[in-house]
């Protein structure tokens, strides 16, 4: 089974049309054709199906595009490790970030990794948390940074910081008259939430902390983002959830934040590092180290 006919099975995937997919390929359709009946003779099943309303993957087909998509991402893999070696790497960490994770203590905790272990490279993953998940078990992830602590038993949740949760607010919004806001008067107007998707560990949290008010929230929209979450909430559509760190990186001009009241006092948002409870390398046991040690220290990785 050769690279080059998987590379035209996950095309043609992807397409759903085989002259848009040898277009891609720079190929013409006959050869193309040729390939997938080559491929599909090898494995013994049918992955496309073709009727008049087009072409479809058959569930066999469904199910070995997950597997060679993850054949090639492992091939990537290799070829970036071997040029960082070949730079004076000796190790690497491969990092993802879920749910809005990164943010300026991230980075300043990178730098510090860059100053004191420069032998080791990282790279970053910008994923959802479902995906950072599966590439934790599959070893596709050394570790990650996510919202959420729902992880199974195989994966560690380590508390690694937490930030005071705010509500953004367009200027002159009646609710500047608190403070605080308590969760009872917040939900008195329409919330503009994150997309499931993009934001499931935040969403985790926020759901936990409305949980304790009967009152069901008004969402007037999902963003993809906290740029354009902020966007709406300064057009006036509603109001968001963020962190005091997130604002102040944001600084939008329109949108004033005031703390959020939990509870027992001021509402927090926890990023958590994931990694799998077995098989910790050196280099991601002194990265470990180092989260702990800022912690400990009381300090915002500086």
């Amino acid at each position: 089974m050769e690279l080059r006919h998987l590379r035209a099975f996950i095309v043609l995937a992807e397409e759903l049309h085989f002259a848009r997919a040898a277009e891609r390929l720079n190929i013409e359709q006959s050869p193309l054709s040729r390939t997938i009946k080559h491929l599909e003779g090898e494995l013994g099943v049918l992955l496309f199906k073709r009727d008049r309303r087009g072409t479809h993957l058959t569930l066999a087909g469904e199910v070995f595009l997950q597997n060679v998509r993850r054949v090639f991402t492992s091939l990537d893999q290799a070829t970036a490790s071997a040029k960082a070696a070949a730079a004076g790497y000796r190790g690497t960490l491969r990092i993802a970030v879920s749910d809005g994770a990164a943010e300026p203590r991230l980075a300043a905790l990178l730098a510090r990794c860059r100053e004191e272990d420069p032998e080791v490279e990282i790279r970053l993953f910008d994923v959802p948390l479902a995906e950072q998940l599966r590439g934790l078990r599959k070893g596709a992830f050394d570790a990650g940074f996510a919202r959420s602590s729902e992880t199974g038993d195989d994966i560690v949740a380590y508390s690694a910081w937490s930030d005071p949760l705010v509500i953004a607010m367009a200027a002159r919004h009646p609710l500047l008259v608190h403070a605080q806001i308590p969760v009872e008067e917040l939900l008195r107007y329409p919330l503009v939430m994150c997309h499931p998707h993009e934001c499931e560990g935040y969403l985790q949290q926020i759901v936990k902390l409305l949980r304790g008010v009967n009152v069901e929230p008004i969402v007037i929209a999902q963003a993809s983002s906290l740029s354009i979450a902020l966007t709406l909430v300064a057009a006036g559509y509603g109001l968001c959830f963020a962190t005091a760190t997130q604002i102040g990186m944001y600084r939008h001009p329109d949108v004033v934040a005031r703390a959020l009241e939990g509870p027992q006092g001021e509402a927090t948002l926890m990023t958590y590092l994931l990694y799998p409870q077995a098989g910790v390398s050196e280099p991601l046991s002194r990265f470990i180290e180092r989260i702990q040690l800022g912690e400990a220290d009381g300090m915002s990785l500086p």
